[in-house]
């Protein structure tokens, strides 16, 4: 999956698993920022909340940052490098606890890539007025074992990276738990239920792609084929177009950027190769991050000046992307999407006889120092599983978001489960931007799951809402210009 990521939304060693809490009595939210914890003794209710996190083995306080009604800590946990060989070493995994209360349901947060380390609070967590732990993914540094076997990373290490951390916590936070993520974080929440099912009470993925079968991708070319409307991707194919036939002298700025800059290409092999990388992530980049009415700001290819088409490239793209410095912080995304995760490869008609490269595979955006060896088995296997087995999940996408062309589908085995997309919603989708029944009826789903279904949600599901007030700085879906192409 090399895709341009334009705006990043800011959207275990145990074998064996661990049983998530007996079900708890729906009730009306909890008030209040108390320690206490039901089933606790005395002493474990009184203690202090941090005392009770750094009493568990491996727990290091990084900080503690105040914010108005809750508690938030950085932390580290020490998690083996291959849990199938737990004295084969180790290293620091970076967390960060939302701490509300140990009488609230508890939300397991991952983006899929790095943490972030300001108090943030996902969608699920505001709908259910609960705790929150963010895991960052091993080997997103710091996050990364020294020295770097990467072999270890593949889905169901992070996955017993989760259940560890779980199984460590549930200690404390006793009540319901639900798994979330966006996109890598929305597929990370579900690879997790999928090796730990009866870990969460419930899994909300939110545009999570599934590449089963990652050289069939037919499913891509035909959303290009209707996505919008017509007038604009003939405009977006034109730009695309015309920044392929101006190659010559585009390129020389952008070889001046890179000197103005200090920007390297040693692992996608030339400038040549990263520009037309960046030209092709063009149109995608535009469909994941932007409207149909951001169009208008589309300049007219025919008329426009290099500048013009230099910029709109570089604002929807990104011309640092694929620079070595650009790649580097995402070398284990890359990784993962030439080993087990799968990347897009679209077909480009209007580039016939202008694209040098295509959509070039994950090998050429990880150093090649770097062995990768593709598992295609493990999509395969994680789809097959959510068809007949998924139970209490929830996954949402958005109408227009690329990533979307190959969702996760449920099968005749799946229960108490759905699948939900975002009318003219990009990959920034969620369950506010549903129609308002499916909206009602997801966040009714996530309160039940969670156990916190108030008597009237119960009785009259249309009724539901988030149970946390807006906190405009807690739920700002935070955008990172971080420029590659992934999902």
């Amino acid at each position: 999956m090399r895709k341009a990521l334009r705006w990043l939304l800011s959207f275990v060693v145990l074998i064996g698993t661990v049983s998530a809490a007996s079900a708890a009595t729906a009730a009306e939210p909890a008030t209040g920022n108390t320690t206490g914890n039901t089933g606790s003794t005395s002493a474990e209710a009184s203690a202090d909340i941090k005392d009770r996190i750094l009493a568990i083995p491996g727990m290091t306080l990084v900080e503690e940052k105040p914010y108005p009604g809750y508690r938030f800590f950085v932390l580290t946990y020490t998690q083996p490098v291959d849990h199938r060989r737990p004295s084969a070493g180790t290293f620091q995994q970076r967390i960060t606890l939302l701490h509300k209360d140990v009488t609230r349901p508890t939300v397991f947060f991952t983006s899929g890539y790095h943490v972030n380390t300001n108090p943030r609070r996902s969608e699920p967590t505001a709908i259910v007025d609960g705790n929150q732990v963010s895991m960052e993914y091993r080997f997103f540094t710091p996050s990364r074992p020294q020295p770097a076997d990467w072999s270890k990373l593949n889905i169901w290490q992070a996955a017993t990276d989760q259940h560890r951390i779980f199984t460590a916590l549930k200690k404390i936070y006793t009540k319901k738990w639900i798994s979330t993520g966006g996109s890598k974080g929305g597929m990370t929440a579900t690879y997790y239920e999928r090796f730990y099912p009866r870990d969460m009470d419930g899994v909300v993925a939110y545009v999570a792609p599934n590449d089963v079968v990652n050289k069939e991708d037919a499913a891509y070319d035909r959303f290009f084929e209707k996505v919008g409307t017509q007038e604009c991707r003939d405009r977006l194919n034109a730009v695309q177009r015309e920044a392929l036939v101006r190659r010559e002298p585009l390129q020389a700025k952008y070889a001046q950027y890179a000197a103005d800059n200090g920007y390297t290409f040693t692992t996608v092999g030339s400038l040549d190769k990263a520009y037309e990388a960046v030209v092709l992530d063009y149109v995608w980049a535009f469909w994941q991050y932007s409207l149909l009415a951001d169009c208008e700001a589309v300049p007219a290819a025919a008329t426009a000046t290099d500048q013009e088409i230099w910029d709109s490239v570089d604002a929807i793209s990104g011309f640092s992307f694929y620079t070595d410095q650009g790649l580097d912080p995402y070398t284990p995304y890359y990784y993962q999407a030439g080993t087990e995760l799968g990347s897009p490869s679209i077909k480009l008609p209007h580039l016939a006889g202008l694209s040098r490269y295509g959509y070039q595979p994950p090998r050429n955006f990880v150093p090649a120092s770097i062995p990768m060896k593709a598992k295609p088995q493990a999509m395969r296997d994680v789809d097959s599983w959510v068809r007949h087995n998924a139970r209490r999940m929830l996954f949402v996408y958005g109408e227009n978001d690329p990533w979307g062309a190959e969702p996760f589908r449920l099968g005749k085995g799946a229960r108490d489960s759905y699948v939900y997309a975002a009318p003219g919603a990009n990959h920034g989708a969620n369950v506010a931007g549903l129609v308002p029944a499916e909206r009602a009826h997801a966040t009714a789903r996530i309160l039940a799951w969670a156990g916190v279904a108030p008597a009237a949600v119960q009785t009259d599901p249309k009724r539901a809402k988030p149970l946390a007030p807006f906190d405009k700085r807690l739920d700002k879906r935070e955008v990172e210009r971080a420029q590659t192409l992934r999902p």
